[in-house]
């Protein structure tokens, strides 16, 4: 998969270090915090979808503002040297440089106020956290059933990188069928790659924990006004629980 840009790896890495109160200097990390994002992190006003735009973003193809809604049946994206933090419902999402995300409402019958998500189609790499809300998650190479669940995904054409941050999820290779995984997880415990080739039953191995960090996680669940479900130290987290 395709490596960071530089200029976006040094800026997630000084919010990181901001949020996490290691930021060498006199100032606050929320004021840093604050400098780097616009606003100290918190539940979003009701109405504002976003958080924080950078480089280029577009909703159903037009350009994205701070004011622009995100909802069921919206696609959103992601260009070069770019990023997006965004809310929608009980939802609130951190997408990457070059990616593309498509909401799936929910069916009428099933969520009859229409403000559900029924699915997410995921081109590139997103964080997201939600609770109590059961949906799919579709990749090139992965169907991903969760209930609930931190989790990060980077999907290209022929591997899933997928990570349940914390909660419980069902993988099931598109490719393969017999190829397929439940995984519980407290704190990032069984990251995956998901595979277009390989022999039967064996499509799903596991894989280290890369490109995301439990601060990114405490950012946008603050956006929800929720903590994530573990207690993280204030440094850098940059490693899981278990080695692989």
């Amino acid at each position: 998969m395709k490596n960071f840009d530089p200029v976006l790896e040094q800026r997630r890495l000084l919010l990181i270090r901001a949020l996490g109160g290691v930021v060498a200097g006199a100032l606050p990390a929320g004021l840093w915090a604050q400098g780097l994002l616009g606003s100290t992190p918190g539940r979003l006003p009701p109405g504002q979808s976003f958080y924080r735009l950078a480089g280029t973003v577009t909703v159903d193809d037009q350009p994205a503002t701070l004011g622009t809604s995100v909802r069921p049946g919206s696609t959103v994206a992601t260009g070069d040297d770019s990023e997006a933090v965004f809310v929608v419902g009980t939802q609130a999402m951190l997408m990457r440089a070059n990616s593309r995300l498509v909401i799936e409402p929910a069916a009428a019958s099933f969520d009859p106020l229409g403000a559900g998500i029924a699915g997410l189609r995921l081109v590139g790499k997103m964080l997201t956290v939600s609770r109590e809300s059961g949906m799919k998650i579709h990749t090139a190479t992965a169907t991903i059933g969760i209930r609930g669940t931190g989790w990060y995904a980077e999907s290209a054409p022929d591997v899933t990188y997928f990570c349940t941050c914390y909660g419980e999820t069902d993988v099931v290779a598109n490719d393969d069928e017999t190829s397929r995984a439940s995984i519980v997880s407290k704190q990032h415990d069984q990251p995956l790659y998901i595979t277009r080739e390989g022999p039967a039953g064996e499509h799903i191995r596991n894989a280290p924990f890369i490109n995301h960090t439990d601060q990114e996680l405490a950012l946008i669940e603050a956006l929800v006004g929720r903590e994530p479900p573990f207690v993280f130290p204030r440094s850098t987290y940059n490693a899981p629980r278990r080695t692989y």
